[in-house]
């Protein structure tokens, strides 16, 4: 079979199964997707992206700068864990990553900062990302301190049956109380203005 004609079949099944994107979106982003493919050197590109790849697109598209967090949400768009981001992998992660609900949200958000993928956010694991996007203070003796009282603030606020880590319970209860809690622990969403960036060159570029 052509690989237009497979293409265009990729086109059909996710139009039909991804919720927040039509087709002639899911077909814009597949073009990006092999535009960004061809461009690559490497030695993944004849199947998707990989993690600098991806992470490059983070940086570039959406000004995503922190490593660890940036590592995470190519983790949670990587579905069958290959190390390896497919069309399809791409087209749905992005469906959330763009145009999610609050409840979608809510579960990206988990799975990025539940860093050794155990169900539970940790004190050490919030404490490592807190570290990572926070500004360092040359002013402060010892930063460490400070990043260690965030994350008590964060307990005290989010760990609703005192058991000292977050479940996912903990966690969708906090934000649907407080909405900006959704990211409380770095920023893994693109801000509107970096979306609407990315949605109008994607989808206008290849209309």
């Amino acid at each position: 079979m052509s690989r237009k004609r497979l293409q265009q079949q990729l086109v059909d099944a996710l139009g039909h199964s991804t919720k927040h994107f039509n087709k002639s979106e899911v077909e814009c982003l597949i073009k990006l997707f092999d535009k960004l493919v061809a461009e690559s050197s490497s030695r993944f590109a004849a199947a998707g992206f990989d993690r600098n790849m991806f992470r490059d697109i983070l940086h570039s598209a959406f000004g995503m700068t922190d490593e660890r967090i940036m590592d995470r949400v190519f983790h949670t768009f990587d579905r069958d864990n290959n190390s390896c981001i497919s069309a399809t992998e791409w087209v749905e992660g992005l469906s959330v990553f763009l145009r999610g609900t609050l409840e979608e949200k809510i579960k990206f958000c988990f799975e990025v900062y539940d860093l050794n993928g155990d169900g539970y956010i940790s004190r050490e694991e919030m404490f490592q990302m807190l570290k990572n996007c926070l500004l360092k203070q040359p002013s402060e003796e010892d930063p460490d301190e400070g990043i260690k009282d965030l994350v008590d603030i964060a307990m005290k606020k989010m760990d609703y049956d005192h058991d000292g880590k977050l479940s996912f319970k903990d966690f969708e209860k906090a934000v649907r109380d407080e909405n900006l809690l959704l990211e409380a622990f770095g920023p893994c969403l693109p801000d509107i203005k970096s979306r609407m960036a990315f949605e109008q060159k994607t989808f206008r570029e290849s209309s």
